[in-house]
């Protein structure tokens, strides 16, 4: 089963942690990155632009309503996620764990895909 792995961190954090230590952070992204390609778990993963850049597409009563901006105001952004092969939810939150956001004030979020039929009849 595919797991997207969400992660979401505090804006402005990152930009105040010294460089060696964005240096050592982002090795370990690096690092599961690489044990799951190893492992066959790799999909998918991205870093996202901050939530200035994002769009919001909302259509209420056939109107097409765009605003600049995250739909949801909270602390902490979707900064980016991974897309996973995992043979269990578990399996699935102890890649999350290891994912640097977890332990450092942020939170990884699991869900699992929906996965959908290669053809629609």
């Amino acid at each position: 089963m595919q797991y997207m792995l969400l992660i979401y961190s505090r804006e402005g954090d990152w930009q105040n942690l010294p460089e060696a230590e964005q240096k050592a952070i982002y090795q370990a992204y690096l690092d599961v990155s690489s044990d799951l390609r190893d492992q066959g778990k790799y999909v998918h993963a991205s870093e996202l632009q901050g939530s200035s850049a994002a769009t919001t597409v909302t259509v209420r009563d056939d109107d097409t309503v765009v605003t600049d901006g995250p739909f949801a105001e909270t602390k902490e952004a979707l900064g980016g996620y991974y897309v996973l092969e995992a043979e269990s939810l578990d399996e699935a939150i102890e890649w999350a764990a290891r994912i640097p956001a977890a332990r450092l004030g942020g939170a990884v979020e699991v869900r699992p895909l929906v996965m959908q039929p290669a053809e629609v009849s």
